[in-house]
């Protein structure tokens, strides 16, 4: 039943000759790894504002030229990881460029930041998306947290599916949410050239504005910078690009820096010659609309839309979160298990991870996620640090061709991000500070990880300089709980397999059971040596694991092995387990530990 349900909700397993076919062309691309930073539109610009509206609407005119720096940024790293995909065409992005050029720790500090950052993005994707559902609809305002799991569900449920089929359907409503806002802004711009929107709702670029300060023009221009958060997905997701992957992956990446760099500065300009404020009930791409097209389709498709790129930037999450765990599993920083694809060839445990890991931070915050906007910026912005930084290092000490305009694009990211980097510290210390204590706490996890990997490895290795004792004979004890087929069928084996010695175990509550039982035995099975143990508090583990301990001491004196063979009866349905106590497996739970035990289930199976 469980198979069937899976089959259903993930689909049938694919070979893994079709995994080119798994891969993504340039459209789907773009709209699955874009969708992150095209989303950050709908607040990069509001963030700006809210920053400015401190000291007075007069100063939203310097909204442009902080628009200007932070499109300076983007161009900047835009440029720079298109370097970094053709210098590093097998994807890792950010952790692979700082591990490799700047060391294992800074490798996985990036790594580290991003892993969290991955989950952040889903879980205030969703949470924003939800608020903006249940904005529409008061009436589901309470089960924001009930509403914003289930998404996560179903977005991971459609990864589950397969990159391909995922991005097929969610590719509709990111293109559609690009359409929306083009023709927003696009009626806008006209009706500001017809004269529609008066010049006295805004002030004009220069007006001097009293209390005004560079730190507080850097601030805004820290939070503005929020609009770039996604913008490395792409570096880090080139295995997911059909051939050829890195000049695929390129397109794509300036197709995103073209789209994000237009559609944010529509927004801003619109925003400052409208006259718009921000608003608690109310977002600045909604006071565009409403003040562009009114409260009629065009406003609510645009909603809509927004709506649904909130949701859905999430996605890019899921399709950069497994590849970056890869990379860190591969080179044995985390669990092994994400290395490995499932039946829809995509790196499954890596998906259900992220799914997870995100629901569990959408019930602890309850949804409401605006204070960790910031932790997920800063947490975008050390990782842009370190990669910028790693490719410096990179052109300074391979100097290939050209490398002084490379040289000079790197420094440039490297330095803005870093002030971006510093800014969100100096002025958001009280809802950033977790990432000084959690990823130092993470890095050091991997150093341990990695530490355990390598320990297992020289102990495995057949060059060990630790001699295999070889096996001179094998005892074989069998707990018995009654005389049955199932402990016949033991007994059988443990017959076959041509044991010095068997020993059957059997644990009595009661000193008549006992004497009964041995009575029985002995007319049962004669041949075989039965060992009775007296319980006093009711516990078949205690006795058994403590006789088990006295025969494997004797029997390691004289390089023997005890094996305990432990009886099961299997019901033909499954669901029949629950109604049988299962001792078997608790004793075989406790006894998998015990250093020189051997231990084996023989299962009998139920035609009934």
């Amino acid at each position: 039943m469980l198979s069937m349900l899976k089959r259903i909700i993930i689909g049938a397993p694919l070979k893994s000759t079709e995994l080119g076919e798994q891969k993504l062309n340039k459209k789907k691309a773009l709209a699955i790894l874009s969708s992150d930073a095209l989303s950050s539109v709908a607040y990069g610009p509001e963030q700006i504002l809210l920053v400015l509206v401190t000291i007075s609407a007069a100063a939203f005119w310097y909204s442009i030229p902080i628009a200007v720096g932070v499109l300076f940024l983007l161009t900047a790293l835009i440029l720079s990881y298109r370097q970094i995909i053709y210098a590093y065409p097998h994807g890792g992005g950010a952790y692979v460029v700082s591990k490799e050029n700047l060391g294992e720790n800074a490798g996985l500090i990036a790594g580290g930041s991003l892993l969290v950052d991955y989950i952040l993005t889903v879980a205030v994707s969703v949470s924003a998306g939800t608020d903006a559902i249940t904005s529409a609809f008061p009436d589901l305002h309470d089960y924001n947290v009930e509403i914003a799991c289930l998404l996560v569900v179903f977005i991971t449920i459609l990864n589950l599916r397969g990159i391909t089929e995922s991005a097929s359907i969610l590719a509709y409503p990111v293109y559609l949410f690009v359409l929306a806002l083009f023709i927003l802004i696009g009626v806008g711009i006209f009706k500001i050239i017809t004269g529609d929107v008066s010049p006295d709702l805004h002030e004009p670029i220069g007006t001097p504005v009293a209390g005004i300060s560079l730190f507080l023009l850097l601030r805004a221009f820290a939070s503005g910078s929020s609009a770039l958060t996604g913008v490395e997905a792409i570096s880090n997701a080139i295995p997911n690009f059909k051939d050829p992957g890195p000049k695929n992956a390129v397109r794509t990446l300036m197709a995103m820096g073209l789209l994000l760099a237009i559609l944010f500065s529509g927004i801003v300009f619109l925003a400052y010659y409208f006259g718009i404020a921000p608003k608690h009930e109310e977002t600045v791409v909604s006071q565009i609309a409403a003040d562009t097209f009114g409260r009629n389709f065009m406003y609510y498709f645009i909603q809509g839309t927004t709506a649904m790129i909130l949701v859905l930037a999430a996605n890019t999450g899921y399709s950069a979160f497994p590849l970056l765990a890869f990379n860190l599993a591969k080179d044995k920083y985390i669990a092994r298990m994400f290395t490995m694809r499932g039946d829809r060839l995509g790196y499954s445990n890596g998906i259900i991870t992220l799914g997870i890991t995100s629901i569990l931070l959408i019930i602890a915050f309850q949804g409401q996620t605006e204070q960790l906007i910031p932790l997920y910026a800063v947490g975008v912005f050390i990782p842009f640090t370190l990669s910028q930084t790693g490719m410096l290092v990179k052109w300074l000490r391979e100097k290939p061709k050209g490398w002084p305009v490379k040289l000079a694009i790197n420094l440039t990211g490297a330095l803005i991000s870093f002030l971006v980097m510093m800014m969100f510290f100096i002025t958001k210390f009280s809802q950033v500070w977790a990432v000084l204590i959690f990823l130092p706490l993470i890095v050091l996890g991997f150093h341990q990880i990695k530490k355990h990997y390598l320990a297992v490895g020289d102990q495995l290795r057949l060059t060990t300089c630790e001699p295999i004792k070889p096996i001179e004979g094998n005892v074989i004890i069998v707990p018995v709980a009654g005389m049955t087929h199932v402990v016949e069928n033991s007994l059988n084996y443990a017959k076959s397999l041509s044991a010095d010695q068997i020993i059957a175990v059997y644990v009595s509550f009661e000193r008549v059971d006992e004497k009964i039982f041995e009575d029985k035995w002995n007319k049962w099975q004669p041949e075989i040596r039965l060992v009775t143990l007296q319980s006093y508090y009711r516990s078949i583990i205690q006795p058994l694991t403590k006789f088990i301990d006295t025969v494997e001491k004797k029997a390691s004196e004289s390089n023997y092995r005890v094996t305990v063979l432990i009886p099961q009866f299997i019901p033909k349905k499954s669901w029949h387990n629950i109604l049988h106590n299962q001792s078997s497996i608790l004793i075989r739970t406790f006894l998998l530990y015990k250093r020189n035990v051997i231990v084996t289930t023989v299962p009998y199976h139920l035609k009934k």
